[in-house]
């Protein structure tokens, strides 16, 4: 059987002081990340924060869309649209209780 294949939009801004989970709005997930839109550095980033937040391989997450752009379609092998959306919610939810926290 392969892999389930699932794809998320997301906007990401580089340059940014710690790579986080920002919001979703209209089911596009807002991120940062620290790299600079230089030479793709902030692609890899991407992909490698996103593969820790989600807990697989950066060889299961490709950019399938808006290589250089801010809006981006990232392709995910073997995880569900629900297992994604409880990953990238709890790293929100996250960062929301350390601000509270302040």
């Amino acid at each position: 059987m392969p892999a389930e294949e699932t794809t998320i939009q997301v906007q990401v801004q580089p340059n940014a002081r710690q790579n986080r989970v920002v919001s979703c709005d209209h089911g596009v997930w807002q991120l940062k990340v620290t790299a600079p839109r230089v030479k793709g550095k902030a692609n890899q980033e991407l992909i490698s924060f996103l593969s820790d937040i989600l807990d697989t391989a950066k060889s299961n997450l490709s950019i399938t869309r808006g290589m250089t752009s801010r809006r981006k379609t990232i392709t995910i092998k073997g995880l569900t649209q629900g297992q994604i959306t409880k990953q990238l919610g709890k790293r929100q939810e996250e960062l929301i209780q350390h601000r509270a926290i302040r």
